[in-house]
């Protein structure tokens, strides 16, 4: 059955997959602000999602059925100039009047939160209830979001993403993108060894957001990673077996090498809830096989 996805962030690394996948069975209005990115290849809009008089006209003109929330402001150290209360304006305030709206127009709401909300010195493998403790501004606010969210209506779900791997398109980029462009120009790439997540792919992760928006799931918090628990070095590792890259232009260094960046030791994460709902993750080689030699 088809639906009316609103998506947010669509110009996004995440958002512009999205895009795709939700458009191929669903009418879709998607947002952007500062890049268009893939957005004018679909119903789209120019949106400052704190314009909060606006976003109510979106959805009155719209009426959507599913709310994909993925705009944010994503960077874990602050950027030269960006000022705090910008952040939670648009990470908190905004995060909040979105699920009104939802509440109001009768719309299910799907919150694109992080792994990054989890306390990273508790042990691996995380469960929904682990422990807590976000150590950034981003992963603050965004849990800060979570809260809101579920303050507001019942008719949410919660996915708590994974790092996000794979090319970005058009205007995005992650650090996958530019490990892959520097290791097939031959130039030496610096991983961090002690630091662990469960990455998914772009492509995986649009998948299931996609169809899980369409499932019967109500109050809900969902992680949503990938099986295999690596190191950045080790991500590195498997990108060069799988491209045929040279495996001595990866440097391993440590969190404590970058000290301005918030330490997070381990916030892999448990997706057991996530496959007892029929959903089968792709591994990381097969995935990186599949963005590398466009499977």
């Amino acid at each position: 059955m088809s639906r009316k996805f609103l998506l947010t962030g669509g110009s996004g690394l995440l958002g512009q997959y999205l895009n795709i996948e939700a458009a191929k069975e669903n009418d879709i209005l998607t947002l952007y602000n500062n890049n268009v990115g893939n957005c004018d290849e679909f119903k789209s809009t120019k949106a400052d999602i704190t314009n909060f008089n606006l976003m109510r006209e979106i959805f009155s003109s719209f009426k959507p059925n599913v709310v994909i929330h993925t705009a944010a402001v994503t960077n874990p150290i602050p950027l030269p100039g960006q000022i705090t209360r910008d952040v939670y304006f648009v990470n908190v305030n905004a995060t909040k009047n979105i699920a009104e709206l939802c509440k109001q127009f009768d719309a299910r709401l799907i919150y694109i939160s992080t792994d990054l909300v989890y306390a990273g010195y508790r042990g691996s493998m995380l469960k929904e209830d682990a422990k807590l403790i976000p150590v950034s501004l981003y992963a603050e606010t965004k849990l800060m979001g979570e809260m809101k969210v579920k303050e507001t209506l019942v008719n949410y779900l919660i996915l708590r993403t994974a790092l996000l791997y794979g090319f970005g398109l058009n205007h995005s980029n992650c650090h996958f993108h530019k490990m892959n462009e520097e290791l097939k120009n031959g130039k030496p790439v610096k991983l961090f060894v002690d630091q662990f997540r469960t990455p998914i792919s772009l492509q995986d992760a649009a998948e299931i957001i996609t169809n899980i928006a369409q499932m019967d799931i109500n109050n809900e918090t969902i992680n949503l990673g990938g099986v295999g628990r690596v190191s950045r070095y080790e991500m590195g590792e498997i990108l060069c077996s799988v491209a045929g890259y040279d495996r001595s232009l990866l440097e391993k260094i440590s969190l404590n090498d970058v000290p301005e960046l918030p330490k997070v030791d381990d916030v892999s994460l448990n997706t057991d809830k996530l496959q007892s709902l029929g959903f089968k993750q792709k591994s990381i080689e097969e995935s990186i096989s599949n963005i590398i030699h466009g499977n």
